[in-house]
């Protein structure tokens, strides 16, 4: 039997690169999705039904935090709770940090942190009542790695972790497990476009840093995400694990 039959497992930027395979293996898990992204996303439930059957597509705008969590309310009440929560998305903007507006850094912090508080929040009633929950955090290696042009995004990846510790400490009297992820340098979409002509560079940049020569790839990150989802991580909380091939 799939590890996740039958759960019901909310992804947030489900439309990502990491988060297309985070859908395809909860899938094959057994696991009822709903996939939250922008509700702007062109083609969105066509992406999702090319990934795996009977994915549910919700659209929504992390950056309101008053309508997210109306929204991951009324999803939670709708199908007896979110068993799993995976927070994924992210807003990145590169460039040096004397260039960030008080807005974009105010944006960033708001979709990858304050968003995360919210949905966690309301998830976690319903985990409550069951006593069952898994709450996985898609962290950053820029918290402890040498990128630049990131400050906002780092920061804000580092109040997500002070959630994964302060949460797991709360939440662990109720057998609810919360945890992070740090992904190393996953090869994605967003490395062309930030990188452009210097994206050889970069690459060649990562393996001579890397322990193991070979990219991350989406699902090495996904793989991590299912097992701290499963019975088989139930003594494993508060804790953020580095997958970066040993940056």
């Amino acid at each position: 039997m799939p590890a996740l039959s039958n759960k019901s497992v909310l992804i947030t930027g489900a439309l990502g690169t990491i988060g297309q395979a985070l859908v395809a293996r909860y899938a094959e898990e057994g696991a009822k999705i709903i996939a939250l992204d922008r509700p702007d996303a062109p083609d969105a439930q066509k992406i999702l039904d090319a990934i795996a059957p009977d994915v549910r597509f919700v659209g929504c705008d992390l950056g309101d935090l008053q309508e997210l969590e109306k929204t991951a309310t009324e999803l939670a009440d709708e199908v007896g709770g979110i068993d799993v929560l995976i927070n994924n998305a992210a807003l990145v903007i590169f460039k040096p940090h004397e260039e960030f507006s008080i807005q974009e850094y105010e944006d960033q912090v708001r979709v990858n942190s304050s968003a995360v508080f919210v949905l966690s929040r309301a998830c976690a009633k319903h985990m409550k009542a069951k006593n069952y929950g898994k709450i996985v955090n898609i962290t950053s290696l820029t918290l402890t790695g040498r990128w630049e042009g990131y400050v906002p995004y780092i920061a804000s990846k580092g109040a997500m972790y002070g959630l994964i510790k302060g949460m797991a400490r709360e939440l662990g009297e109720h057998l609810i497990n919360v945890n992070g992820i740090s992904p190393g340098a996953v090869l994605s979409d967003a490395e062309f476009t930030q990188r452009g002509d210097k994206r050889d560079e970069y690459h060649e940049w990562v393996l001579e840093n890397q322990s193991i020569k070979r990219r991350i790839e989406p699902v090495d990150i996904a793989n991590l995400a299912v097992f701290l989802s499963t019975s088989q991580s139930d003594l494993i909380t508060g804790q953020n694990i580095q997958v970066d091939a040993g940056m």
